[in-house]
């Protein structure tokens, strides 16, 4: 049997005694790290907002000023702490699971109203003396219900910076989606289920047509009665040809587009002209059209449109933000059912 010697146990002492001192030291760091981690709920939470709001990882370091791997151990230490599964990691993009909508649910508002303390702060303290506040809105909002919430907003806030986005249901979901917008004004046909709807405003569907027309004199006018004359509607991508379509198309009652035209102003024009009649929201009709129209209500057989509050769920509105909802409203915020998704009232 092989004696060792006293030299060459110490050797191999020697060698063993580094290798252990260097798994210890690695898991030293790594416990270190993940305290570290730990002890930050805020940054994580943020970086867990950043993440889900921008989609990817690489996004959210750059926002947040941070490395990838930085960010990637944020996320990993919050999992493990509430001990689920928030995010799933597929390719390029990051998707929810179903702790993590809860989570995001609850975390956005807190983060944005963190991120905007500083100037929610001097808001309160100093009154609404500055600021911006970005609507998104259609044209029809703009022109006929806006004008004077717009005017009240700035005789009481001449100091905030208001915009108006004049954009399609569509793209104003798209800037709400993107916080480009703090909420946005106007009709809805179906709600997401990301997105807040507060009506507010209703309007009856009219008819619209030359004082000398056939139809003007008519003590009841059915769908039927339209089917013979051209109709001037908005174009095919907008609510309103929609709605009017849908109508003909469940009652299986012909009808046909003489001309597609976007803005009331131009369609109620063109009518007066004799080129063909329409389907208009009461919203648009004035004093002076009824001067120069024939108008019927067709609610027997049009669906009403209501306009109101739009916002993506959890958003955290700005002070600016409130006092404009609350001239729309007094109190439209704190509605019970405000967060409810659904269809319309239409």
């Amino acid at each position: 049997m092989k004696s060792t010697t006293p030299a060459l146990k110490k050797a191999k002492k020697t060698r063993r005694e580094p290798a252990r001192r260097r798994k210890g030291d690695e898991t030293a760091a790594s416990e270190a790290g993940r305290f570290y981690y730990k002890g930050n709920r805020q940054k994580q939470i943020r970086a867990f907002v950043y993440t889900v709001k921008l989609g990817t990882l690489t996004r959210a370091a750059e926002a947040l000023f941070l490395s990838q791997p930085t960010v990637s151990l944020q996320l990993q230490a919050l999992e493990r702490e509430l001990g689920v599964n928030l995010l799933e990691r597929r390719r390029r993009r990051i998707n929810l699971t179903d702790a993590g909508e809860a989570l995001y649910e609850l975390a956005r508002p807190l983060v944005e109203g963190w991120e905007n303390l500083d100037r929610d702060f001097q808001t309160r303290v100093k009154g609404l003396q500055g600021g911006r506040l970005t609507i998104a809105a259609g044209s029809s909002t703009i022109q006929y219900l806006l004008p004077d919430i717009v005017r009240r907003y700035r005789e009481r806030f001449p100091q905030v910076q208001l915009q108006l986005a004049n954009v399609t249901g569509k793209d104003g979901l798209a800037l709400l989606r993107a916080d480009e917008a703090d909420f946005a004004v106007g009709s809805m046909l179906d709600v997401p289920n990301d997105i807040a709807w507060a009506p507010v405003y209703h309007y009856d569907p009219m008819l619209i047509t030359p004082p000398d027309h056939p139809l003007a004199s008519r003590a009841t006018v059915t769908l039927q009665d339209l089917s013979p004359y051209g109709l001037i509607l908005p174009p095919q991508r907008l609510s309103t040809y929609r709605l009017v379509d849908l109508v003909f198309q469940q009652r299986q009652v012909p009808y046909h587009v003489a001309i597609e035209v976007g803005g009331w102003d131009v369609i109620k024009e063109y009518v007066a002209m004799g080129l063909g009649i329409s389907i208009v929201t009461g919203i648009c009709i004035t004093d002076a059209d009824r001067s120069r129209l024939a108008v019927r209500n067709m609610k027997q057989y049009f669906p009403q449109r209501s306009y109101g509050v739009v916002m993506r769920k959890g958003k955290f509105l700005s002070a600016e933000a409130r006092a404009f909802v609350d001239l729309v409203r007094p109190g439209l915020l704190t509605h019970r059912d405000y967060d409810d998704s659904g269809h319309s009232e239409r």
